[in-house]
Parts: structure tokens; sequence; C-alpha cells
């Protein structure tokens, strides 16, 4: 029997911090999984200074893999990361049943911590129902931090999450923050400063990282850490060093960059880029789309014209644009 008082005692004082990439799930041209490939993500990311791995989130097509596949692929990061550093499994499911066999076997494999989106195909409408949905989900790994990925763009979900938190405080003991993936950095700081700062509130939109950081936020999860982890630690060490101009200059090579990707099917350009830095990681699932040679040459040649591969291999120690 889990002593409750403990466990949200122990808890409360573990914080992510950094960069925190949201991995994605290396398949084969035909959308098997392979994780050989996933020592080599691991120590690439590693190099690149990312201080968390986010598993089997949206980047990691989680939705689109069997519960088997997901445990495969929780598994594997756990292993390759080898305790250097945390690894969040991501658990969310329609059925809660489901989410409950992948967040006990996160927990079995030795994960960090959980995370989990909310049933979307039945939207979820209000924080009490949110509240027991996340409760019977994370009692299933009663050992592990859990964190609420809140994702309203695709959940459905627009409960307001100071309230969630203040309500799911009590009645999930594992509870210790949220991924938030939203825009509303007004709401953001009001979780960050809930409770007198209880919460790790975890920043979700690498589009605006330099306002999240300057509102408070200690850590982030994001997909672009992967290809680009050293340019957001320019930036970040230009804000810290008091080089705003530096740091504004930064953050706006990373909204190009997203902007240049987004011309194109993402997660599929986001793996081709991948592929371009020497890690093969292969294609996506249905219902995302594939790039075809000529748009992966296209992006490339978009990515050239903004100095993209010079910014990914830009020194960690200069905080200069």
């Amino acid at each position: 029997m889990v002593d409750e008082s403990l466990m949200v005692q122990r808890m409360s004082g573990r914080k992510l911090s950094g960069l925190i990439a949201a991995t994605y799930t290396p398949m084969t041209a035909t959308g098997d999984l392979r994780l050989d490939v996933v020592p080599k993500m691991v120590e690439k990311l590693l190099h690149d200074g990312i201080s968390g791995l986010y598993v089997c989130g949206s980047t990691g097509e989680g939705m689109s893999l069997t519960t088997p596949e997901r445990q495969s692929v929780a598994a594997a990061f756990v292993e390759a990361s080898a305790g250097r550093l945390p690894v969040i499994v991501q658990v969310g499911h329609n059925s809660l049943r489901e989410a409950q066999a992948l967040a006990a076997h996160a927990q079995e494999v030795g994960a960090n911590a959980i995370s989990a989106t909310c049933p979307s195909y039945f939207k979820v409408s209000n924080t009490q129902t949110l509240v027991q949905c996340m409760k019977e989900l994370a009692s299933a790994a009663p050992e592990t931090p859990f964190y609420y990925y809140h994702i309203p763009m695709l959940t459905g979900s627009n409960i307001e999450m100071p309230e969630f938190l203040t309500q799911a405080d009590d009645a999930i003991p594992t509870l210790v923050g949220l991924k938030y993936t939203d825009t509303k950095l007004f709401e953001f700081q009001r979780c960050l400063e809930l409770a007198n700062r209880q919460f790790d509130v975890v920043w979700g939109c690498d589009e605006m990282l330099l306002g999240a950081t300057a509102t408070g936020a200690r850590a982030a999860i994001g997909s672009t850490y992967n290809i680009a982890a050293k340019l957001y630690r320019q930036m970040t060490l230009a804000l810290t060093s008091g080089q705003l101009d530096a740091a504004r200059k930064w953050q706006s090579q990373s909204i190009e960059m997203i902007s240049t990707i987004g011309r194109y099917p993402f997660h599929p350009a986001m793996k081709a880029v991948l592929a371009m830095q020497g890690l093969e990681v292969g294609s996506c699932r249905l219902p995302l789309e594939s790039l075809s040679p000529t748009q992966t040459q296209a992006l490339r040649n978009d990515l050239q014209a903004i100095g993209f591969f010079d910014w990914c291999r830009a020194p960690a120690e200069s905080g200069r644009a």
C-alpha cells in the first residue's frame, strides 16, 4: 500500500528542467516499428544537450500505435536512456482501460513519469469529469509521477487548467503538474503560481518558448528540439545573460524554421529533416501523409535558404545571434 501523503511529499520536489524532446517513433517505409534506431536517437539528443524525453506523444504518433507497440516503444527509450535523463511516457487513450495498461507498463519498465491526454472522441466538457478520468488512469501507476497533457487543439477539451489543478490536487496523489500545450501565457503563469508554485508546469509551444521562459518556465517539451536544440539553448543562454535582443533573434529564427517546415505535412517533414541530419527514422503512419522525393528536396532547399543547417550547428557556448 502506497502512503499517499508521503507520495505527494516525495513527488512535489521533483521538477523537470531544460529542453525535453518529444521523441519521434522510428518506422520503416511500410509503417512497422524500427526500435533498433532508438539508441542512436537517444545518443544524438544527449549530444545536443536535451535534458529529457517525452515518448509516444503527438510527435511520436502514440495515438496511431497499438497498445503493445506503445509499450515496446516506451521500453526501448527507457532502456536506451539508461538513467541518464528522465523519460516521460504519454499513456493517454480513448479507452481508460487501455490507458491504465499503458500506465502500469510504463511504471514497470522504469519510466520516470507518465503523462496523458484526456479521452477525445467523447469530449470531456467539465473539470469534475476530467479529474475522474485522470484519477482512474493514474491509479494504475501509483508510484510514478503524473503530468496531465493539456492540448485543447487536439482533444477539444478547453477546461481551465488552474481549476483542474486545484480540484485534482487532492484527488490524484501522483499529480505533479502539466504539459501545457496552448498559447495562453496568462493561464500558464496562473498555473505556475498556483498554490505557492507547487506544480511543475512544462511549456509545450516551441514558437513561444522565449515568452514562456520570461514568464517563468523551467522546462519545455517540443518537437523541434529534436532538430534544433542548439538554437533554443542559444536563445535561453542569451536571455539569462541579459542579451534580450539576441534572444529575440534566436526565437525569430525558430519561428521562421517552424513556418518553413509547416508548409509541408509537419511531422513527416520533421522526420525528413532528421534524415538530412543523418538520423533515419522513416516515415509516418496514416492518417499522416508522407513526403514525396520532390517535397523532400524542396524542403531541404527552403531550409538552406533560411540558414537552418548553420543554426542547428551553432556552438552552444555562444549567446550571440
